[in-house]
Parts: structure tokens; sequence; C-alpha cells
């Protein structure tokens, strides 16, 4: 696969850190006209409580409405585990399309069997505007940007690529925070190896935006580096980092990982673009499968 690579192409990238997920979310605008894409959004729940928020979202609706830009996407990297999308919440706002990777069908398909869905659930990815497969194009303003399929991490990850800049999801950390984990349902460590080496084929120069920062060591939270950088000093990947050694580091330290906290109610909304499901009576309500993950 050859990707349509444009580097002289420079998006402005504004980031928008989550504390309480450690999730950061972008607003990326063309830089020749004022439309732009959200990638990776929050919505805030107190799970204890169950209650949803949304100030992460409007932080984000009111940066956009100052700045008189266009909101033309509202892309998902992919299914998150450890957060929940505001889509549905921000398109009703400031409209824009939904897209995620083509391959959610397979992650509807495996979690409509652990949350027991009924067959209301489509599991086709109409929830979505727009379902992008390995390769394909679509363009903020004048600015064309493509998706790369990099699965491993889950089934239905891609990188975003916008001008000189790739939005990440959770293939990559940042160089001293390596890579996420790959045992979750449809996960495998040496695809993701594989898919880690699509990335660092980008130019050394690529600006790489991270979806999560964890600030290891103590070090202040941090999300851009370049290809270049990871090339060399990630610490599960760089410096040549063999594929045999990898997956043999990953499955050893994926199985003493706990499940995210947010995992229950985030895979039921995400695999609904966002949207919170509902009780017989219409009424918004999670549910948590017991053994079932």
């Amino acid at each position: 696969m050859t990707y349509p690579v444009n580097m002289s192409v420079k998006p402005d990238v504004q980031a928008f850190f989550d504390e309480t997920t450690n999730t950061i979310s972008y607003i990326v605008k063309d830089p020749t006209s004022s439309a732009c894409a959200i990638v990776d959004s929050v919505m805030d729940i107190d799970y204890a409580a169950g209650r949803i928020t949304y100030e992460h979202a409007d932080t984000l609706i009111q940066q956009i409405e100052t700045r008189g830009l266009t909101l033309e996407w509202i892309i998902e990297t992919h299914v998150h585990a450890d957060h929940l999308s505001a889509a549905p919440y921000i398109q009703q706002k400031l409209g824009g399309q939904i897209g995620i990777g083509s391959k959610i069908m397979v992650v509807q398909d495996t979690f409509g069997k652990v949350f027991n869905e009924g067959t209301e659930f489509q599991r086709d990815g109409s929830q979505f505007d727009a379902l992008f497969e390995d390769g394909d194009t679509y363009t903020i303003g004048n600015m064309q940007a493509f998706a790369m399929y990099t699965p491993g991490h889950t089934p239905a990850c891609m990188v975003h690529v916008m001008g000189n800049a790739a939005f990440t999801g959770d293939t990559l950390f940042m160089p001293d925070g390596g890579s996420a984990r790959a045992d979750f349902p449809g996960g495998d460590a040496g695809v993701l190896y594989d898919s880690i080496q699509k990335v660092l084929s980008l130019p050394d120069d690529m600006r790489l935006f991270m979806c999560h920062d964890y600030g290891p060591n103590g070090r202040d939270i941090a999300w851009e580096t370049t290809v270049g950088e990871e090339k060399a000093h990630n610490i599960h990947v760089g410096g040549g980092k063999s594929k045999d050694d990898f997956v043999k580091f990953r499955t050893e330290r994926d199985a003493q990982l706990a499940m995210p906290k947010l995992i229950i109610p985030s895979l039921q909304v995400n695999m609904r673009a966002g949207e919170v499901p509902t009780d017989k009576d219409g009424k918004p309500m999670l549910k948590v499968p017991v053994n079932g993950l």
C-alpha cells in the first residue's frame, strides 16, 4: 500500500488533555481554510454515580466557535476502552461527519455478544457516517487526510494522517511509554508490531500525536513526538527491536495489567459511535457483564 503522504501541508494542531482518563483530544485545522476536524473526543462520566456530563466536549466546542472554525470531521481512531466518546454530542452542536475504521463491525460483533445485545443493536457500523478502509482519503477543507489500518491493540485501529501530522490512537505511546496492550478481544501483539512498523515507515519528521500519556517516571504529560524519535528511542520497538522480542515482552506485560476502570461503559458507548444504550423504555442504561471480559 502506497499512502499519499504530503509533508508540505502543516495543519494547526491544538491538544486538550483529559486528566481523568489521560486522553488527549485534538482540534486539527486546515492551514488554508477555517475547516477543522476533532480527533478522539471525551465524554465525562462519574461511573460510581452513573452520571454523564460534557465539560471536556464543551471546551472543544467553545474553542471551535471562538476561532470561527467549521467542523467537518469527528474522527475516532478506534473503539476506546478507557474513555467514552462525545462524538454525537459534538455533532449535534457543530455538525461534521463521524468516522471510524470499517473493522468496527468486528468489534461490534464481538462485544455485542459480550454485552448480550439484542437484534436491535446493529452490527454493521451504521451508527457512524463514514467507515474507512486502509488508504482511504478524505478532505478537511483543502487538506487531504488518509487513514492507515493499524490493528493489534484492537481490530479496528487506524492512524489518521493529515499533512505532516499523524494521530496514532493507541498504536504507539511516547518513546518512554512504548506501546499499547494487545490482550483485549481481537488484539494481537504480533499484529501490533507489524502495524507499528507501518507507522514508522512514514517520513522521520512526520509529527506523531498520541491519544494517551501517563507521564512515566514522573515526567510532565506530553503528546507530540516524531517518527524519527520513535524509531530511535521507543522503549518497546525502537532501535530495531525484533518482532519475537516485542511479542514476548508485550504478552508478559499484558498479563500483569488490570482492566481499564471505564472499559465496561466505554465499550458499550463507543461501539455505538458515542450513543449511550437505552433500556426497553428508552432510558439510558449500561450493563455489567459478569465474568464476560
